[in-house]
């Protein structure tokens, strides 16, 4: 049988990471084992416990181990560690039916050429629909990307279109990212030495469609529809909504200087474009809402902007 290891990063969840391992406990096909990488202090000892009082009862082992420094550097810990055939990045909020694994393995086995490297689940609870929602159509008006194909990048403004956006199905199809709260990848893929970027620090953004893209240079991947999870969104752990929006135009400003580096001018104008937009979006509405808090959005966004417009290869920008 397929072993499949579970890398989990978590942050003050311990009430999420007890139902998580009770919930992968249910799976037809069960983890070979379970990592929790802890990013809280040494003081706080909750999420331990948690893991402590229900590790004899689990149906695999769970190896628990506490390290900081934000998603990415997490999971690469759990990759280091990991024994399995097959390494799963699954979020403490996520929820799988019990069928996911096996659904997932299916397309690996089915996969003759041996060119597929990682499948992404459906998250039954995220679709977004484009015709009611205000920023996609704006997107389309103002022909912001040259493709609105959920899961491919536009390689023409370095904007990732949101996997989101992408209906219920019972099919497979090729995506170019996936994030990395239910995704489950060959071995061979880390193996071969990809590790998330240490470009990402504390709160993830957008370093999972990143190492995504990276992998994409050479193998295949693809999105299940029949494995079906559940997103809950769990409030901890989360940072602020000014962060957040800093993140928006910073990171997604070194992924596009990473995946694509040789640009043209136009596919730069394309990024700033983009990035302005996403500006007076937040602005309207924050002027619209009336809520102060909204105007964390813009501020963060406005210092991003600026941020990313220093920006150069190879460097760490400062908040």
């Amino acid at each position: 049988m397929a072993r499949i290891s579970v890398v989990t990063p978590t942050l003050r969840r311990p009430t999420e990471v007890g139902a998580l391992l009770e919930n992968l406990s249910g799976q037809t096909v069960p983890p070979f084992e379970v990592i929790l990488v802890d990013g809280a202090p040494a003081g706080e000892t909750d999420t331990e416990r948690v893991v402590t009082a229900v590790t004899g009862y689990l149906p695999y082992p769970c190896v628990y181990v506490r390290r900081g420094g934000g998603t990415a550097v997490q999971r690469n810990v759990g990759i280091d560690i990991a024994q399995g055939d097959y390494i799963a990045f699954i979020d403490d909020d996520m929820r799988f039916q019990e069928d996911f694994f096996e659904r997932i393995l299916e397309v690996f086995e089915a996969d003759a050429a041996h060119s597929v490297g990682g499948v992404a689940g459906y998250i039954a609870n995220q679709h977004l629909d484009p015709a009611t929602s205000p920023r996609w159509r704006w997107y389309r008006r103002l022909r912001l990307f040259s493709t609105y194909e959920p899961g491919r990048y536009d390689f023409n403004s370095g904007y990732p279109i949101n996997r989101y956006l992408q209906p219920p199905h019972d099919g497979i199809r090729e995506i170019d990212f996936m994030g990395s709260n239910c995704a489950v990848w060959r071995r061979e893929v880390m193996d071969a030495g990809l590790r998330f970027d240490s470009f990402f620090s504390d709160y993830g953004v957008l370093e999972d469609a990143h190492f995504a893209l990276r992998a994409k240079r050479t193998w295949k991947l693809v999105e299940c529809g029949r494995a079906r999870c559940l997103h809950l969104h769990a409030p901890g752990g989360r940072t602020s909504k000014r962060r957040v929006a800093w993140k928006t135009a910073v990171n997604y400003r070194y992924v596009f200087m990473d995946i694509v580096p040789r640009r043209s001018w136009r596919q730069d104008c394309n990024f700033w474009k983009v990035q302005l937009v996403d500006l007076l979006r937040l602005a309207a509405y924050a002027l619209k809402t009336g809520d102060r808090e909204e105007w964390q959005n813009v501020l963060g966004k406005a210092s991003g902007i600026l941020a990313a417009w220093r920006l150069k290869p190879n460097t760490t920008p400062t908040s």
